[in-house]
């Protein structure tokens, strides 16, 4: 990433908090760049965007925006976890990272306009994401066609069966 100005910065941060479904701040202080990478890639995987912010640029780029109540999270070594599509993303890789990394530590979240402690970023983690939402959804729409056609193709498998049971009678 090229390096940006002080305005170049507070634009891009502007642009990620306004597009972003759910956000997680975090004070990484203390851990190694290893762990740090390490972090990345949890965010990654989860397609999730992870950066390390300047506080001052930050507060800047939230100023007049539903975030802004976020300012008083931006102290310290800060993080942010954006994720523009599944909100529980940010939440289960913030919870995993911190899990692994004890210096690791989640300051708050904001999903749909909801400052959220880092208690509630927990409870926010054990809910289901996007695919898996997703694949019960599947499931509670597949279910009656499952339940229809094991019913339909019962009255078959019973004649197979008798069929099945005369032949074994008629050679013995």
């Amino acid at each position: 990433m090229p390096v940006l100005n002080k305005e170049q910065l507070i634009e891009l941060y502007k642009e990620k908090f306004a597009k972003a479904s759910s956000v997680i701040l975090a004070d990484y202080s203390g851990l190694t760049v290893e762990k740090v990478n390490s972090i990345r890639r949890y965010f990654r995987e989860a397609e999730v965007e992870y950066l390390v912010v300047k506080n001052s640029l930050a507060v800047k780029a939230i100023e007049g925006t539903p975030l802004e109540s976020l300012k008083k999270y931006f102290k310290g070594m800060t993080s942010v976890a954006f994720s523009y599509s599944d909100a529980v993303a940010p939440a289960k890789s913030a919870r995993k990272s911190e899990q692994e990394f004890e210096k690791f530590k989640i300051k708050a979240g904001f999903v749909q306009g909801k400052i959220l402690e880092p208690k509630d970023v927990d409870v926010l983690s054990k809910l289901p994401g996007i695919q898996e939402q997703r694949s019960i959804l599947l499931g509670v729409i597949l279910a009656p066609a499952q339940k229809l056609l094991a019913q339909v193709s019962a009255p078959a498998q019973q004649l197979v069966g008798v069929i099945d049971a005369y032949a074994n009678k008629t050679e013995a």
